[in-house]
């Protein structure tokens, strides 16, 4: 299991457009990935798990991932949450 914590840093925050392309890139991935968020844990693939958490620039998340290619997910997502 991989697990890292990023500050989100795109500028609209994860509104439904930032959403779908982060459920993109997390469905391109054999592993299991999960974010968190205060009290709350979504399955990263799911776009209306992922629109409950509400993130806004700044926040603070901790992207999760337990498979094969586990590294590479989470590396892909915390570059497309920090706004690489």
């Amino acid at each position: 299991m991989t697990r890292e914590t990023v500050i989100v840093g795109l500028p609209k925050g994860m509104e439904s457009r930032p959403v779908a392309i982060l459920v993109q890139i997390a469905s391109q991935y054999r592993s299991k990935i999960y974010l968190e968020c205060v009290n709350k844990r979504v399955n990263a693939k799911s776009i209306m798990g992922m629109m409950t958490l509400g993130l806004d620039k700044g926040d603070r998340i901790v992207v999760e991932a337990d498979g094969e290619d586990e590294e590479t997910a989470v590396g892909a997502l915390i570059s497309y949450l920090k706004n690489e």
